[in-house]
């Protein structure tokens, strides 16, 4: 017969790796997305903490039904301003195949009826804008340690971006400063969240 500690041990892995990609994700959040001011807004949003997050690693079918059933917590919490889906699955590693969860997502956005509420940015660890190349020093703007589901109250974007002109400017900059630190420097930062989870404790 397994023993109780031995049959909770998948549990307290699961655990506790969606701790590590919690930690690792919101470590990229204060030390990328705010310190270099890529998101005006974020701040806000961080202190206090209004960012939920929450990790899915199972399939497509479970990343659309923790997406709805995030935009329905979003609904409901007037203490959350914004949330975080971290997927885990292996295969979304893969930015094709998180391409096509991410249109998926924004179809489900539009037919479940929250397209005017909500919209979703995407995050990935190998993003590539159309047209550039996968080198480009911009791309990182959007390369996050792990890939990413973002949604975003469409009150918040009209409460912090008066008009078009602060859309090109939050681009411009984000050019300018990705261009100014380079690739190295954004390709030690983010391995250095994701090597953290191979350096954590186990789980005993």
């Amino acid at each position: 017969m397994k023993s109780v500690e031995s049959s909770n041990r998948p549990a307290q892995q699961a655990h506790h790796n969606d701790e590590h990609y919690k930690k690792a994700t919101m470590q990229w959040v204060d030390d990328i997305v705010i310190h270099h001011n890529f998101c005006p807004f974020a701040s806000f949003v961080r202190t206090p903490n209004q960012i939920h997050s929450c990790v899915i690693a199972g399939n497509t079918g479970d990343v659309l039904e923790a997406l709805f059933e995030e935009l329905k917590r979003l609904d409901n919490a007037d203490d959350i301003a914004t949330t975080l889906i971290i997927l885990s699955h292996t295969s979304f590693a893969d930015f094709n195949e998180y391409l096509d969860v991410l249109a998926i997502a924004e179809a489900m956005l539009h037919d479940w009826g929250f397209s005017e509420r909500y919209q979703l940015a995407s995050f990935h660890p190998k993003y590539v804008f159309d047209g550039n190349s996968i080198d480009d020093p911009e791309n990182y703007t959007n390369r996050s340690p792990y890939p990413l589901l973002h949604i975003i109250r469409e009150s918040d974007i009209t409460r912090y971006m008066k008009n078009e002109d602060d859309a090109q400017k939050i681009y411009t900059h984000n050019i300018s400063k990705a261009k100014e630190l380079g690739c190295p420097y954004f390709e030690e930062a983010l391995l250095s969240l994701t090597k953290a989870r191979i350096n954590e404790d186990p789980i005993e």
